[in-house]
């Protein structure tokens, strides 16, 4: 027998002893009834982690289903709120569905909306008027990953933006700054003629960034999945793009206007997590000099309904 079984045997021993000893001395008392029994302590409450993915409104997911597969954007309400008004409306007219991918240029980006298919055409709609920037304020959800000279650059939900700094928000008369949707992959844009005011269905998705076109054309969504089939569409074999053989919007639905068991869920990283802080700063280190808020791809979960083959 070891010594620390050998102490525990004897205090064991003297804790019997003890015990009798007590018992012969001291009256007994009743046993307290069961109502009586003091209630067992409440269990302490389990934290939730806060999940690290952030679930695309239904009313904000637009369904775009083409020849080559599905493409699923998010609708940026907060950036165009007249665009975005717009695209809902022309994909509840059905306005989209079997219309042309007529203008695509590799490293640049694929263009459809023309009712025509010849990129002269236009919705029965009036044109609307360019919301090129737009305010942003203390209450618009804003993740920055990086601060050059004078700006600060970042997204608004998977939109990336650039912005005038916080600190000037104090000093405009609505407490808020101007910002710009900026076209990265996958960004959406209103197309227009020389007039700024004349976007009207014909849209495109980047397919390369293009930073030349920010703060020129209209930002109004992203596409979060299917960059894959916006690069895969047939392109152009000249300087303007036209397509001879184009690819075609199957169907275009807004995700909120379908029943639910035929409705994808998309789930993006949340960019208020600490994962997409760690995403941005290992970017940041592996770019260098060289990074560009476009270098970050935000990764995404698709659920629910799956894509009709094509």
């Amino acid at each position: 027998m070891s010594i620390r079984s050998s102490l525990a045997a004897a205090s064991a021993l003297a804790l019997v002893f003890a015990g009798a000893a007590l018992a012969q001395t001291t009256p007994a008392e009743p046993a307290a009834s069961p109502a009586e029994a003091p209630p067992p302590a409440p269990a302490p409450p389990v934290a939730t982690p806060p999940s690290e993915w952030r679930t695309v409104p239904p009313e904000n997911l637009m369904i775009i289903d083409t020849t080559k597969g599905r493409v699923l954007v998010e609708l940026a309400p907060e950036i165009a709120p007249l665009h975005v008004e717009r695209i809902r409306l022309l994909a509840r007219a059905n306005v989209y569905d079997g219309l042309k991918w007529h203008r695509v240029i590799d490293y640049f980006m694929a263009q459809t909306g023309d009712p025509l298919g010849t990129g002269d055409g236009q919705s029965a709609w009036p044109d609307l008027k360019a919301e090129f920037t737009f305010r942003r304020g203390p209450d618009l959800p804003f993740t920055p990953v990086a601060t050059p000279a004078g700006a600060v650059v970042g997204f608004v939900h998977a939109l990336p933006v650039q912005s005038q700094p916080d600190a000037l928000m104090a000093q405009t008369g609505d407490q808020k700054v101007h910002g710009w949707g900026l076209y990265c992959p996958g960004v959406a844009g209103m197309a227009r003629d020389d007039n700024p005011d004349s976007a009207n269905s014909q849209f495109f998705i980047m397919r390369q960034p293009y930073p030349s076109l920010d703060k020129r054309y209209t930002v109004w969504g992203v596409a979060v999945a299917g960059l894959d089939v916006v690069r895969a569409l047939n392109a152009g074999t000249d300087a303007s793009g036209m397509v001879a053989q184009p690819d075609v919007m199957t169907r275009v639905r807004i995700a909120s206007d379908l029943p639910e068991a035929e409705r994808p869920v998309v789930q993006v990283l949340d960019t208020a997590s600490p994962r997409f802080r760690d995403l941005a700063g290992q970017m940041r280190t592996a770019r260098g000099a060289d990074f560009s808020v476009c270098d970050i791809t935000l990764p995404v979960q698709v659920s629910g309904a799956p894509a009709p083959s094509v």
